[in-house]
């Protein structure tokens, strides 16, 4: 048996350090947390979209008591721009995210399903998604969510 170690590279910086599209695509994500039906949690989840074409499209994440029926901010703006634009790939996705404290210091990553919807938007177009996750301390910026998922489970693993 041996140890194989997986690494992942992101960058780190701040707002002023993102281009403008960049900054306006956080903007966005951080507007997006004000439409946020989070009475249960209180954690207020905003997600931007940008299509190649340079459409944006918001999301935010929507609870419901029963729990398992709400969605995160990231599906939402994902499928709301796949529904209404289904030919225009996603190049870049912002997250932001506010408690009842406020915008969140560290930024907020994706969960596993979110992750895994953005795989599969990635492989559809071929194309990576630039991710831009935002907290008041910095941005973390990752160019592909398979840097998040260096294991990740694609449509050609059932085909081999």
């Amino acid at each position: 048996m041996k140890n194989i170690d997986l690494t992942i590279q992101f960058q780190f910086c701040q707002l002023d350090e993102l281009n403008e599209t960049e900054r306006m695509l956080v903007e966005k994500a951080i507007m997006a947390t004000d439409n946020s039906y989070a009475i249960y949690s209180n954690f207020h989840v905003g997600a931007a979209v940008l299509l190649d074409d340079g459409s944006v499209i918001i999301g935010a994440n929507q609870e419901n008591a029963a729990f398992p029926s709400g969605l995160c901010a990231e599906r939402t703006a994902i499928f709301a721009a796949q529904a209404q634009y289904p030919q225009k790939a996603v190049a870049m996705l912002a997250i932001a995210a506010k408690n009842e404290h406020g915008l969140v210091a560290t930024p907020v990553s994706p969960c596993g399903a979110c992750r895994q919807v953005i795989l599969e938007v990635e492989e559809r177009y071929q194309k990576p998604i630039r991710i831009l996750l935002y907290g008041t301390d910095g941005v973390y910026v990752i160019n592909s969510i398979k840097d998040l998922m260096p294991l990740c489970f694609l449509d050609s693993d059932m085909r081999q």
